[in-house]
């Protein structure tokens, strides 16, 4: 039972788990407030696109996935226990959490490519680059299994980042883009799906090493154990 006790450590390893439900949540009912949109044909980014009627409340819950994402990335440093890279995949999620406040928004589809639009594609490229490495480091710290999942993981989004990037030019010039949503869904549902498994493999970690730690403390002091 005492390692089930809760810990700092752990509490910022679950906001790994809690970032992924609230965006799952910000994707579910968020759109429920603009009943012309299309969860299919529309992209993620549209939902906060300037003057979109979602924009305040994506915003808003934007900024708590974001604070759970920096929380994470603490966690993750605090877990690394030595390991250079598993501490640099920590410090890239806080990093990518911190960017992610910026990120500039786009306009709605149909309007013409302004500096926040461009600025909005290139956020967008940092964010994924800092994801792919996150993934590769932490790919290194658990075993086969683990490196198989990211393996898969990363497999996923070439194959519907690419169906993405074909339809993602029709989106400025207001053109039908039939399944952009759902590759976009896709990509975005397989990051969180793997961030939810790091986590939880972190948090076992932990919880292993706590026993560990006390009779290494018991041992030091002179205590029996």
């Amino acid at each position: 039972m005492a390692a089930d006790r809760i810990t700092p450590q752990k509490i910022l390893l679950t906001c790994g788990v809690l970032a992924s439900l609230v965006w799952i949540a910000m994707n579910a009912f968020i759109p429920m407030a603009w009943p012309e949109y299309s969860l299919r044909s529309q992209t993620i980014s549209e939902l906060s696109a300037i003057g979109a009627p979602t924009r305040q409340l994506w915003v808003a819950a934007g900024v708590v996935y974001t604070v759970l994402i920096v929380a994470f990335g603490c966690g993750v440093w605090t877990a690394a226990r030595g390991n250079r890279r598993l501490r640099i995949a920590g410090a890239l999620l806080v990093f990518s959490g911190v960017f992610g406040f910026f990120w500039p928004p786009m306009h709605l589809r149909g309007a013409a490519l302004s500096l926040t639009d461009t600025l909005h594609i290139v956020w967008a490229a940092v964010g994924l680059l800092v994801m792919l490495l996150v993934m590769g480091l932490a790919a290194t710290t658990f075993g086969r299994n683990f490196r198989l999942f990211t393996v898969a993981t990363v497999a996923i989004w070439l194959v519907f980042g690419t169906l993405t990037s074909v339809e993602a030019p029709r989106v400025a010039a207001n053109l039908p883009t039939p399944w952009i949503g759902v590759w976009e869904r896709i990509n975005a549902g397989a990051y969180l799906l793997w961030l939810v498994v790091f986590a939880a493999l972190l948090i076992r970690r932990a919880a292993a090493a706590e026993p560990r730690g006390r009779q290494a403390v018991r041992t030091a002091q002179g205590v029996p154990s």
